[in-house]
């Protein structure tokens, strides 16, 4: 097994997540107990709340403590992967399972650069919408001939190499789906977000997340960690300055992950409160290639038993 282990963005997050896992895995607990240490407030407590949990400040930090308390639980069980990826803020997810940043380190940056972009977000109210369609360049290139007119509508999140996602000012966005459908694209699906995520609405956080980064150390990663924002492998050297453009920049989450297959990936393990990531995977990756998530106790139960039993086969 060639493993490559996905790490849930935010939006993956719902309420309840984790409760399961929390109640029956000590490992699993003991890791949210110890970011609620950090946070000053009972995570899973926030996570079983369904107005909290909507808001960016609480999902960011319970989204990448769900995700590393399942890699811990899984514990030996866990083959090194081949490489990790996460989905925006699932970066830090992956970089943290991965030893790049302590996980206590981790979750206090997250508990931040939440505010921050909670903050940002609702002084710079944006609207988001998934374009579906295989020919991503039409669709930047309308953005762009309405960005010269003035607009401030962006390419924020390319999923797949048939979905992207585009965001900016919500009345600009409107204007650019009446573009797009008179380009031909036929369906798009609006997002329900409050901020416009990837896009220069949100480079007041990126200056505030620039300076709360400034201090921080990165360690060498155990195995490889693919960018969204450069959709190579992170190097320690690099990590500050990706880190701090990556809430500005567009996420290339399907180059990403065919950068993966290319490495040889054969397995997908998406870790988090979603299946989000594997369903990307469906859409990017050969059908030969194995497809799991872990999201609950059942998930986790079954996901650990097949891991086991593969290892006894090496």
């Amino acid at each position: 097994m060639k493993l490559g282990i996905l790490f849930s963005g935010q939006g993956a997050q719902k309420a309840g997540m984790g409760l399961d896992l929390y109640q029956n895995i000590p490992a699993y607990q003991a890791t949210v107990d110890q970011a609620s240490s950090i946070l000053g407030y009972d995570l899973q407590e926030v996570a079983n709340d369904d107005a909290k949990i909507k808001q960016t400040a609480y999902a960011q930090p319970a989204i990448l403590t769900m995700s590393n308390a399942i890699i811990n639980a899984l514990g030996d069980a866990l083959p090194t992967p081949v490489a990790g990826l996460g989905l925006s803020l699932g970066e830090y997810s992956a970089l943290s399972a991965s030893g790049a940043l302590d996980f206590d380190q981790a979750v206090a940056i997250i508990k931040d650069r939440g505010m921050y972009m909670q903050t940002v977000g609702d002084a710079n109210p944006g609207k988001m919408v998934a374009v579906m369609g295989d020919n991503q360049k039409l669709v930047a290139d309308v953005l762009t001939t309405l960005q010269a007119d003035g607009k401030h509508v962006y390419p924020a999140n390319y999923n797949t190499f048939a979905q992207l996602v585009i965001g900016g000012v919500p009345r600009d966005v409107d204007v650019a789906m009446t573009a797009l459908s008179e380009a031909g694209i036929q369906r798009m699906v609006e997002l329900p977000v409050s901020g416009a995520f990837h896009t220069p609405l949100l480079t007041d956080a990126a200056t505030q997340l620039t300076e709360r980064l400034s201090g921080e150390t990165f360690r060498d990663m155990q195995y490889p960690v693919y960018s969204n924002t450069t959709g190579k492998q992170f190097t320690k050297e690099m990590l500050f300055n990706t880190l701090t453009k990556q809430i500005i920049s567009p996420t290339y989450f399907a180059q990403a992950m065919q950068n993966m297959l290319d490495l040889g990936v054969d397995t997908f393990l998406e870790v988090g409160p979603s299946d989000t990531l594997i369903k990307f995977a469906k859409k990017i990756a050969p059908k030969d290639v194995k497809r799991y998530a872990i999201t609950d106790l059942e998930s986790f139960n079954a996901v650990k038993e097949m891991l086991v039993a593969e290892g006894e086969n090496v």
